[in-house]
């Protein structure tokens, strides 16, 4: 099994921060969630594929987490990270049960 390696923008992240009270390092931590959901994003696909994933952070908040990845180079790009919203709370902690 290959080590996760991640990578993001630190401006990208300063601003996501400010906009929505989650450091990308923090979010990095839901990776490592086993119950952790990811979602195919096609409306942000355009140039490379994202995704989405909902999980469980090192600081026990539900992530949404916006990211893509770099396969020849095992990478993962943080795009952005914010708190998951009710609903999306409800569809994590129910597939959980």
């Amino acid at each position: 099994m290959r080590e996760l390696i991640f990578e993001w923008d630190e401006q990208k992240e300063n601003a996501n921060v400010n906009k929505h009270g989650v450091y990308f390092e923090e979010a990095t931590s839901a990776f490592f969630d086993g119950h952790a959901l990811v979602f195919f994003d096609p409306d942000h696909s355009d140039d490379e594929d994202q995704f989405i994933l909902l999980g469980l952070s090192i600081k026990l908040r539900t992530l949404v987490v916006c990211h893509c990845f770099r396969e020849e180079e095992a990478v993962i790009r943080v795009i952005s990270a914010r708190k998951a919203d009710k609903e999306e709370e409800q569809e994590y902690w129910g597939l959980r049960s």
